[in-house]
């Protein structure tokens, strides 16, 4: 959670001076920022190549991870999560949004949420106007999920609310997934190298 005065340059930060820092280290696969200006809150992902690559560099990237929250006005906080699934149309352009939707479930579900996922709800979310991406992070051992859907305008995000609230509906009902949260955001820095997982 930063201040929506501070966003812009936080962005600059992000680009000109973590992302080449951690794009040198051991196994990052990429680095990705969504951001809402009118509220201040920012999501910074990084990607490794695997659980140890993530554990291997955490004692370096903290330092980094406290200086942005700095320049953002805020205090960052961090999960880990597993890419279980990810998708693209298209690659993102400027100018493209994101949807985020945090979901509960039991842990021992998160294999049969991400074949609903895949199998039930990404071939009507593929159809929604101006699609350009979606991932599927999990956390196993809590039963947290987080979906992402990236839409190539605000227009096209906004256009789609209905039928995504509906998908979501669909989703949580067939199994037992309880939504807990969805924001959306300008998708700031796109250059997660993650292949696809589907």
């Amino acid at each position: 959670m930063g201040r929506p005065g501070m966003i812009d340059t936080g962005i600059s930060h992000i680009q000109d001076v973590v992302m080449p820092q951690v794009r040198a280290m051991d196994g990052c696969i990429g680095l990705s920022m969504v951001a809402d200006r009118t509220s201040g809150r920012c999501i910074v992902t990084t990607a490794w190549r695997d659980e140890d690559a993530m554990r291997a560099t955490a004692e370096a990237v903290g330092p980094i991870r406290t200086q942005a929250a700095e320049l953002l006005g805020g205090e960052a906080s961090v999960d880990e999560w597993e890419i279980a699934y990810l998708h693209r149309d298209h690659r993102a352009a400027d100018g493209c949004c994101a949807r985020v939707t945090w979901t509960e479930s039991d842990p021992d579900s998160i294999d049969r949420v991400l074949d609903a996922f895949r199998m039930g709800t990404m071939p009507h979310v593929e159809m929604l106007e101006g699609f350009c991406s979606a991932s599927l992070f999990v956390n196993r051992a809590s039963g947290r999920a987080c979906v992402t859907a990236t839409y190539d305008s605000p227009e096209a995000m906004m256009t789609t609310r209905n039928a995504a609230m509906g998908l979501r509906a669909d989703l949580a009902a067939d199994t037992g997934t309880r939504i807990m949260e969805v924001a959306e955001f300008s998708l700031a820095i796109a250059h997660l190298d993650v292949p696809e997982l589907v």
